[in-house]
C-alpha cells in the first residue's frame, strides 16, 4: 500500500519546516508541490523522486483540483511514498478538505504533517503581536480571495483581523471595514513574501494604505489590521541579517561555525567539501602506539587527529593512560577541545593557534627530541615536519586519516550558487578551497564567485584562495572560527 503525506513546508525559508516533513522529503518518491514553497526544498528529496508542480497562483494558470485529486489517489494505489507540499499549513486555506476526501473515497492511507501558517510568521518576522493585554484580546483570520462573501459585521469588531490572499482585493476590504463603523484612522500593516529574502512591508491606516501600496505586488502577502500594531517592536539588527553565507567544511563536521554565523543573523548553507576516511593502511599508527615510550612529544594539528588517534588506540585496548610518559602539542583551540573529550589537556598550543608558530615557540629545545606527529595521508604541507628536523628532532610521521573531495557537490548548495543567492563563501583550510574550487568547475565554466565576498581562516588558507580565485576579501586576525566570524561582522560594518 502506498500513502500521502499532505505536508506543510511553512511561510517561506527552507529553515522553518518541520523535522517531519524533512524526514519526509528525504524519502518522497512522487512529490506535488505549492507554488509558493521555497525552491530548495526540491533539493531534499531523493534523485529519483517524481517532481510535479501543482501550484495555484491567482490569475495565472492553475492545475485543477480534480487533477490533483486524481494524482494524489492514482500514485498512492500504485504504491508510492506521496508527500503533498503545500505551503504554511496544510489545513488552513490549503483545500486539503477536497484531497482529503478523494483519499478516503478510494480508501488510500494519509498522514496530516502541520506547518507553520504566514498567518502566524509573517506578524512575528514583522515585530507585531497578534495578542496583546491592552490593545487586541483576540484576532481572526480569514482569505481575502471572495470578500463579498465574509460576514464583515462580525469581522468589524474583533480586535485584530489577519487577511491572507487579499492583495488583489485590498480596497474592496477597506471599504467593508470602513462602511461597518472601523475608524478610517485603524493601523493596517500588509507584509509581502514573508520569511523571504524578498520580504516587503508597508504600513498605514485604513484611509491611506491603498494609496500608499498602489501600483505595488501584493501577492503573496499578509494584512493585519487592529490598534495591536501600534505595539509593533524592532529587533536590534544584527551584523549578518539579510546576508546568504556558503560554509564549506567537512562532510562529517558539525555545525559549531554554521551556529555562530546564525547567531549574528546569517541564512547558512552548508557545503561538504571534505571527506574524512580512514587511512590506506594503519601499519604505521600501530607500529608509532606499540613504541609510544619511545617518543617525547605527540603532536596533533587538528580535530581529525585526535579523534582517529584516539579510536585507533581504542581498536587497540589502549586508552589515555598509555601516554602518561608523553607530552601532547596542539594546533589551535578546537584542536584542544578535542584533545579534552578523553579528559587530557594539552601541554603545549602556539599562541597564534597556527602550525607555522609552533616550533618558534616550542616550550622545549627541539634537539634530540623524538615527536610522533599523526597526520593527514597525503595532501598536507611537509612546513611543519621540516622546521621541526632542521631545529634537531626526530619526527615520525604516520597517516592518522585520509581526506578527498565528495564526488559531487551538495544540492542545496548548488542551487544557491547557480542562482546568485551567496554573498559569501567561507574556508577553514586550503583543502577546503582546493574541493570547492574542484566541485564547482564541474557544474559551471563561470566565474561562481563572481560579485560574493571570500572569507579565509587564516593566512595559509588565504594563499590557496589567492591562487585559485585571485582574490581574499576577509582574513581572521585570531586563526578560529569565532575569529572568522568576528572578521566576517566586520567586513559588513560591525561593530561600527
Amino acid at each position: 500500500m502506498g500513502k500521502v503525506y499532505l505536508v506543510g513546508a511553512g511561510p517561506g525559508k527552507i529553515e522553518l519546516i518541520t523535522l517531519r516533513a524533512l524526514a519526509l522529503l528525504k524519502t518522497a518518491e512522487v512529490l506535488v508541490y505549492d507554488a509558493l514553497i521555497d525552491a530548495q526544498l526540491l533539493t531534499l528529496v531523493p534523485c529519483e523522486c517524481l517532481k510535479i508542480e501543482a501550484g495555484k497562483r491567482g490569475g495565472k494558470e492553475s492545475t485543477p483540483q480534480t487533477t490533483i485529486n486524481q494524482l494524489l489517489v492514482a500514485y498512492c494505489h500504485q504504491g508510492k511514498r506521496v508527500v503533498r507540499l503545500k505551503s504554511g499549513d496544510p489545513l488552513i486555506f490549503g483545500r486539503s478538505g477536497s484531497e482529503i476526501s478523494a483519499l478516503i473515497e478510494e480508501n488510500c492511507q494519509f498522514e496530516v504533517i502541520p506547518g507553520i501558517s504566514s498567518a502566524l510568521a509573517a506578524p512575528l518576522f514583522a515585530g507585531i503581536p497578534l495578542t496583546d493585554p491592552l490593545l487586541s484580546s483576540c484576532f481572526v483570520v480569514v482569505t481575502g480571495h471572495q470578500p463579498e462573501d465574509l460576514d464583515w459585521c462580525t469581522l468589524a469588531k474583533i480586535d485584530t483581523i489577519v487577511i491572507l490572499m487579499g492583495g488583489s482585493t485590498l480596497e474592496l476590504i477597506v471599504e467593508k471595514l470602513i462602511a461597518q463603523g472601523r475608524s478610517p484612522t485603524e493601523p493596517v500593516a500588509i507584509i509581502r513574501a514573508c520569511a523571504t529574502k524578498e520580504q516587503e512591508f508597508w504600513q498605514g491606516t485604513l484611509a491611506d494604505i491603498v494609496e500608499k501600496t498602489r501600483n505595488r505586488s501584493l501577492s503573496p502577502a499578509v494584512i493585519v489590521i487592529g490598534q495591536v500594531i501600534q505595539a509593533r517592536f524592532m529587533s536590534q539588527p544584527l551584523p549578518l541579517t539579510g546576508k546568504t553565507i556558503l560554509v564549506t567544511r567537512a562532510m562529517e563536521q558539525s555545525s559549531e561555525f554554521a551556529n555562530l554565523l546564525e547567531t549574528q543573523g546569517a541564512k547558512v548553507v552548508e557545503m561538504p567539501a571534505l571527506v574524512i576516511t580512514p587511512p590506506s593502511d594503519w601499519t604505521a599508527l600501530d607500529q608509532a602506539i606499540a613504541n609510544l615510550v619511545g617518543f617525547d612529544w605527540l603532536i596533533l594539528t587538528s580535530a581529525n587527529a585526535v579523534e582517529y588517534f584516539f579510536s585507533r588506540l581504542s581498536e587497540l585496548n589502549l586508552d589515555a593512560r598509555a601516554l602518561c610518559q608523553l607530552k601532547i602539542a596542539v594546533v589551535g583551540q578546537k584542536t584542544a577541545a578535542s584533545l579534552a573529550k578523553y579528559h587530557l589537556k594539552p601541554d603545549f598550543c602556539p599562541p597564534n593557534f597556527v602550525a607555522d608558530s609552533l616550533v618558534a615557540h616550542f616550550p622545549e629545545t627541539l634537539t634530540n627530541q623524538s615527536i610522533l606527529f599523526p597526520r593527514v595521508e597525503t595532501g598536507g604541507r611537509e612546513v611543519l615536519v621540516q622546521e621541526l628536523s632542521e631545529k634537531g628532532a626526530k619526527v615520525t610521521e604516520v597517516a592518522a586519516y585520509q581526506s578527498g573531495c565528495p564526488s559531487e557537490i551538495d544540492a542545496i548548495a548548488q542551487y544557491a550558487l547557480l542562482n546568485r543567492e551567496v554573498d559569501l563563501v567561507t574556508f577553514a583550510s586550503s583543502k577546503t578551497v582546493q574541493n570547492f574550487h574542484r566541485l564547482v568547475t564541474q557544474i559551471t565554466e563561470n566565474n561562481i564567485l563572481e560579485g560574493v565576498a571570500i572569507a579565509s581562516i587564516g593566512p595559509q588558507t588565504s594563499k590557496t584562495c589567492q591562487e585559485l580565485w585571485g582574490r581574499v576579501d576577509i582574513e581572521a586576525q585570531e586563526y578560529t572560527l569565532e575569529g572568522l566570524t568576528r572578521a566576517i561582522c566586520a567586513y559588513y560594518g560591525f561593530p561600527k
